[in-house]
């Protein structure tokens, strides 16, 4: 073989995971399930996840938002350069697990990856390895990042972007599992996949007086009963259909005694859609809806709304070169059409700032006893179904980069 095929040949296999990473992939995995930390805490899981860097031969993570790292990985490679983010999140949930059959189970009372974060980090690493063995084939940056704080308040995904960590970048990839489809498969979409999700707080405001004289008083308690009811009109008579809104009101705090007009509740609840747009006017029209349903009582609202993350929305050029990715990688029988979720993503502040693409990969598995949704106690994700989603992620990034000089070339 001469000097000419190698490089055929060691191009042909840079699409693949390096030869002996899954033990270091699984690894990192079995750790994070063992050990985990909730939103805004993950210290040991950095400093662990920058351990595992370490033994890779990367001494040199930078810390983001307190708990989280990324890692650049420049490609030695000629042509074209591509800078591209791929991210994995980190945190865990406050929910005790009920998996006594995964040996690599919770060692936390109360604190569980129901959400496959472990997963995805642990995904998100295999990047890294790959794109160390294989720097000599491309050109460009690989940013990887082991993201905070995706499931509360304050959001990584949020400071990420805000601290102009996605600069200079040229797209990004994020990962879900996800339980509606089986184990070995996966999905990509293009446009919408996820929803934003932004926080409201209404307090309404009345007057007390003693229930036998209502009239001396302002009920607090029927105008906030009056919007919770009102307000579905929003979704049901001033909304369109493909914007899919969703208003929920998850609190509705009010009272004091049984004799006593209340004279102030406090309720709290979420907006979600899959249109800015739409976002932006309910918004509004919340707010605008409460004052006015607190003046028509002889009360007062005050609104207070908390902006989340926005909807995760996939690029269709990038999308359709991850589907080619995975099935030359995976198999073309492994890609299954499944709908978009309600939930949100903090993913979305990178596709908000970059053409993205946002993949799904399965983890339904009757055999396993894998078969309950995400945020549950007995949710589970499989080693084979992280080592695929590593599989696909390092193909995706691959295949970007070939395209992009393919498409410069022409």
């Amino acid at each position: 073989m001469n000097a000419s095929d190698e490089d055929v040949k060691g191009a042909s296999q840079a699409f693949h995971l390096p030869a002996g990473c899954e033990e270091q992939i699984l690894a990192l995995r079995h750790y994070m399930h063992a050990n985990p930390e909730l939103s805004n805490e993950e210290h040991n899981t950095r400093t662990k996840i920058a351990e595992f860097l370490c033994g890779a031969g990367l001494q040199t993570p930078q810390v983001f938002h307190h708990t989280g790292l990324f890692i650049d990985i420049v490609g030695e490679g000629n042509g074209i350069p591509l800078n591209v983010v791929v991210r994995g999140d980190i945190d865990a949930l406050p929910i005790q697990e009920a998996r006594p059959d995964i040996p690599y189970r919770s060692r936390v009372p109360g604190k569980m990856h129901a959400c496959g974060h472990d997963a995805h980090a642990s995904a998100a690493f295999g990047v890294v390895l790959a794109a160390l063995a294989h720097r000599r084939h491309y050109a460009g940056k690989v940013r990887v990042v082991f993201q905070p704080a995706e499931e509360a308040e304050p959001l990584g995904g949020r400071s990420f972007a805000e601290q102009g960590l996605l600069d200079g970048f040229d797209c990004a990839i994020g990962m879900h599992v996800n339980p509606e489809i089986p184990s070995g498969a996966f999905s990509v979409l293009t446009g919408p996949v996820t929803k934003s999700s932004d926080e409201f707080q209404i307090i309404f405001k009345g007057m007390k007086s003693h229930a036998a004289w209502p009239e001396l008083g302002v009920d607090a308690i029927a105008i906030a009963s009056t919007f919770v009811t009102e307000v579905q009109k929003l979704i049901s008579r001033e909304s369109h259909t493909d914007e899919a809104p969703v208003i929920s009101i998850g609190r509705f705090h009010g009272g004091e005694a049984t004799n006593i007009i209340c004279d102030r509740v406090v309720l709290d609840g979420t907006l979600r859609t899959r249109s800015p747009d739409a976002r932006q006017r309910l918004r509004r029209r919340l707010e605008e809806l409460a004052r006015q349903i607190a003046a028509m009582h002889r009360g007062e609202a005050e609104f207070n709304l908390v902006p989340g993350e926005p909807a995760v929305v996939n690029d269709p050029g990038i999308s359709q070169t991850a589907r080619e990715a995975i099935a030359d990688i995976c198999g073309r029988d492994t890609l299954v059409q499944t709908r978009p979720l309600a939930g949100a993503d903090d993913f979305g502040f990178y596709a908000e700032k970059l053409p993205s693409v946002y993949f799904w990969f399965g983890c339904y598995n009757e055999a396993l006893g894998n078969i309950t949704h995400v945020h549950t106690a007995e949710f589970g994700v499989s080693d084979d179904d992280v080592l695929g989603a590593a599989r696909a992620a390092w193909a995706i990034v691959r295949n970007l980069q070939v395209s992009a000089n393919a498409g410069m070339s022409s």
